[in-house]
């Protein structure tokens, strides 16, 4: 049986007339299992694998070992599948006569391993259609409560307008999980980061070949050991009070708040997907009816509910007080991951000016993005963002555009920009 805990980070404390209380609610998770084996319900995983003329023939073979390693990392027992993707999405294990999902055991194991050897290049590439593919083989498995997918590409979406695209994700949506890799540097971050957010999923680069397996297998290991299938964050404010937003801020970006489902009238529900022995952080802002110097007001309960029982609760406080020295404070934590949120937008919005000649536009974000770096001792990202421009002064982020750039290193820059170092405590 899993366990979970919940703690609160903020300065309860407003001004008068002051309405907005903001707190990061730490939630952790121990004791979780693997998927498909605490009793949760049955899971099921789907690779699918990019088969497009641009992967190439060693593209191909890099990928089928991919596979095989995640293959290796599956649980017997779990419902699984592999697709090939080019222009359309076909099954290539189990053969083609099935259309339906196996459990994983040895004999299956194997003959997957070996369905992989028959993958060749051609054609385009259509990553919508490679997710309704994927959402009519979990259809098959009726009872499966746990839905995850590692989907590769190395190319644009040519195949399919963006429209086409957006009512593939639209359709799909809350279905099924989906981490999203890319190999090379001739994919589009924007589309596939589409795809992961809408998902609950991930992206990230893979930039060589031979990185992938350890990637998939990787992946593959971390989704075993998601034993708790679906989880919601419910957020409760107090009548006539509006909930700003809800994000999760660690381990990685994620913008919660147009994903509510009322639960009540003052209860909205989130999704978060599968856990694993994790912790995860979110930022959630409520505002209030200002309130006289003296009052107190909860101004919310953030609850994470598992198969519908509260399985660890955060209070959000709010205390409206004169006293400047308390009013003034800002949360640590609060202040941390509100400047990690600015330095992934800052990344963003400086390399997308920089990709249409916006030389003003990209010296002026990405500077803030190495002050907002410096800030918050993101170490590591001010590493890669060293690797795009020349730094004169990071903590005033006064910086140079660089022209010799890697366009590994942009994208490396952009995919982990949602990706977050958690504050010291």
């Amino acid at each position: 049986m899993a366990d979970f805990s919940a703690s609160v980070y903020q300065n309860e404390f407003l001004p008068e007339g002051g309405t907005d209380a903001h707190a990061i609610v730490t939630l952790s998770c121990s004791g979780a299992g693997g998927a498909g084996q605490t009793g949760a319900g049955d899971a099921g995983e789907i690779i699918v694998v990019d088969t497009s003329r641009s992967m190439e023939a060693a593209g191909v073979a890099a990928a089928q070992y991919a596979a095989s390693a995640a293959l290796d990392q599956i649980l017997d027992g779990v419902w699984f599948a592999i697709v090939a993707g080019n222009h359309q999405a076909r099954l290539c294990y189990p053969d083609g006569y099935s259309a339906a999902m196996v459990q994983m055991n040895g004999q299956t194991r194997q003959a997957a391993k070996d369905s992989l050897h028959q993958l060749r290049a051609d054609g385009g590439t259509a990553m919508g259609t490679w997710l309704l593919a994927a959402a009519q083989l979990f259809d098959t498995v009726p009872s499966l409560v746990q839905k995850h997918v590692i989907l590769l590409t190395d190319g644009e979406n040519q195949h399919e307008s963006p429209e086409q695209l957006t009512r593939s994700i639209d359709t799909v949506r809350g279905r099924f999980q989906c981490d999203c890799r890319g190999l090379g540097a001739a994919w589009q971050v924007d589309e596939v980061r589409r795809i992961s957010q809408a998902l609950l999923g991930t992206v990230d680069l893979i930039p060589r070949r031979e990185d992938m397996a350890r990637e998939f297998e990787s992946l593959m290991r971390t989704s075993m050991g998601r034993g708790v299938a679906e989880a919601t964050l419910n957020v409760w404010a107090p009548q006539g009070a509006q909930v700003l937003f809800v994000r999760q801020v660690s381990p990685t970006l994620e913008d919660l708040t147009a994903r509510r489902r009322d639960v009540n009238p003052l209860t909205g529900a989130y999704p978060t997907g599968s856990w694993g022995d994790e912790t995860r952080e979110y930022h959630v802002a409520v505002r209030l009816s200002p309130k006289a110097i003296g009052q107190e007001q909860l101004a919310s309960r953030v609850q994470l509910v598992v198969g519908g029982q509260m399985v660890a609760q955060g209070l959000v406080k709010a205390k409206w007080s004169g006293d400047f020295g308390l009013t003034a404070q800002i949360s640590p934590e609060v202040a941390h991951y509100t400047g990690q949120t600015e330095l992934a937008s800052a990344i963003q919005e400086g390399l997308a000016a920089k990709a249409v000649g916006d030389a003003e536009t990209a010296t002026s974000r990405l500077g803030r993005a190495v002050q907002l770096a410096a800030q918050t001792g993101d170490d590591a990202a001010t590493d890669r963002l060293r690797r795009v421009v020349d730094i004169d002064d990071a903590a005033t982020g006064r910086i140079r555009l660089r022209h010799d750039v890697d366009k590994l290193d942009e994208m490396a820059l952009d995919t982990a920009s949602t990706k977050t170092i958690r504050v010291k405590k």
